[in-house]
C-alpha cells in the first residue's frame, strides 16, 4: 500500500488550534479517530510540504 494506491474509504479532516497551543489534524473514518498534534513550527513545515505537493500535482496533471 502506498501513496499512489487508490482506496474507496471516506474520511473527514479537521484542522485547528488546541487549547494547549498545538495545531491538531483530526482524521476520522467510520469508528476510527486519529488526532495528530503538532507544534506551530511543525505545522508550518507540514503546510509547506502540502503546498509543494500541490504544485507537483499540478505539473503531473498538465
Amino acid at each position: 500500500m502506498g501513496i499512489n494506491t487508490e482506496r474507496d474509504v471516506e474520511a473527514n479532516l479537521q484542522i485547528g488550534p488546541t487549547d494547549k497551543g498545538m495545531v491538531r489534524l483530526f482524521v476520522s473514518a467510520g469508528p476510527t479517530e486519529i488526532p495528530m498534534d503538532f507544534e506551530p513550527d511543525e505545522a508550518r513545515d507540514i503546510a509547506e510540504e502540502l503546498l509543494a505537493a500541490a504544485k507537483a500535482a499540478e505539473v503531473v496533471k498538465s
